[in-house]
């Protein structure tokens, strides 16, 4: 019994040796690594999404966050409404809610179709627009879109001075 005992206080002063010793770093001077980074700071992704002022479209910016966002995710958030630091500036948006979920497709041609979850003859004008220009300024959507649903296509579109250069492959969907 006295063996554990003087085992366990050996063990016992092993480790309060450790702990006094630490890992065997010698304390040092500050080490130089030179000058801190300097020039400019990458810019942050960002989406832009078409909301409306005053019965126009008018392009706002929002951070992308960690994850690139589909046309779809994006036009979800046209569905979703403008956030309360937008409203405050008087943005709305014509997308009702139930347009959400969105399927977005690359078609023949250059063509984006974009199908929303209630039937396009029910969406307004404005709505449309919106739907339109979004989707177009997605990166890598091409300028042409349709919006197309329960039996009511809309006429490809272009958003005045939208869209990114470079199309998606035809029959990619978002």
């Amino acid at each position: 019994m006295t063996t554990r005992l003087a085992h366990r206080a050996l063990a016992a002063g092993l480790v309060s040796l450790a702990a006094v010793t630490g890992c065997g770093v010698r304390p040092s001077d500050a080490i130089s690594a030179g000058e801190p980074p300097s020039g400019p700071v990458a810019p942050s992704p960002t989406i832009t999404l078409y909301l409306v002022k005053n019965g126009r479209l008018n392009a706002v910016t929002r951070p992308a966050g960690r994850r690139p966002l589909f046309p779809a995710d994006t036009l979800a958030l046209l569905a979703a409404g403008p956030t309360p630091g937008e409203q405050a500036q008087g943005l709305t948006s014509d997308v009702p809610p139930e347009a959400a979920p969105f399927s977005v497709k690359a078609e023949p041609a250059g063509h984006l179709a974009v199908n929303p979850s209630t039937p396009a003859a029910d969406l307004s004008t404005l709505a449309v627009e919106q739907i339109v220009c979004t989707a177009a300024a997605a990166p890598g959507s091409p300028a042409q879109v349709t919006v197309v649903g329960a039996g009511q296509d809309f006429s490809p579109r272009s958003c005045p001075g939208g869209g990114a250069p470079s199309a998606p492959r035809q029959g990619e969907t978002y």
